[in-house]
């Protein structure tokens, strides 16, 4: 489960992606255009240290972008290249976001979703000592394929841009390795089937045929 807190973010998560989604080898959009929020999914870090959540935005009109982000009480060491800028949180204070594709708690984390249809967290907020639970924004499914689910953190996450005839959708993948399983993170998502050795599909509100976000490779 995710435990929320109602904070202010300063800045908030989309105007921080504003600068930094163009520079993306992925970007479709139009540049320094506002970026707007699709739905969202988190994963659940064991640990309780790492915030893992995983936007699907536009810039402007442009087409949905899935960009799964991590936020860090400090700087992660060797993730400079990864690192998509500091936000203050009004509760929490300083917080380090991070492309989570370059953050070695996330790797497990998507595996057991592609591979084990493990779900995503659920989320809540604490008012008065009691759970208030936020609905979902987005329905995800996983495979269920048996293979195992490497274990967690990874020691590294080596991530590299794929071509598109690396998989079965067009545009950006993100490639991402937990143990010997290996992921392509789908960055601009769009209906596609799951291949067999595995894959996570989603879908929202206004969006009823599910999107492949996430494939074993």
């Amino acid at each position: 489960m995710a435990l929320l807190h109602r904070a202010e973010l300063r800045p908030s998560k989309l105007e921080l992606l504003v600068p930094w989604l163009p520079g993306r080898s992925w970007f479709a959009g139009e540049a320094g255009a506002p970026v707007s929020r699709v739905a969202a999914y988190r994963f659940d870090d064991p640990a309780g240290e790492v915030g893992v959540e995983t936007l699907l935005v536009r810039a402007g009109d442009g087409p949905v972008l899935q960009v799964p982000l991590t936020y860090r009480g400090a700087p992660l060491a060797g993730a400079d290249d990864f690192f998509v800028g500091l936000v203050e949180h009004s509760v929490l204070g300083p917080r380090w976001v991070y492309d989570a594709c370059g953050d070695p708690v996330y790797p497990p984390l998507l595996a057991a979703a592609v591979l084990a249809d493990a779900g995503q967290a659920e989320e809540y907020f604490e008012v008065d000592g009691k759970r208030e639970v936020r609905p979902a924004s987005m329905t995800l499914t996983g495979s269920r394929t048996g293979r195992p689910v490497p274990a967690g953190p990874v020691s590294a996450a080596p991530a590299s841009a794929a071509p598109a005839s690396a998989g079965p959708v067009d545009g950006g993948v993100t490639v991402v390795r937990a143990g010997d399983v290996e992921l392509a993170v789908v960055r601009r998502p769009v209906p596609a089937d799951v291949p067999a050795a595995g894959g996570l599909a989603g879908t929202w509100p206004g969006q009823d045929e599910p999107v492949l976000l996430a494939y074993a490779r």
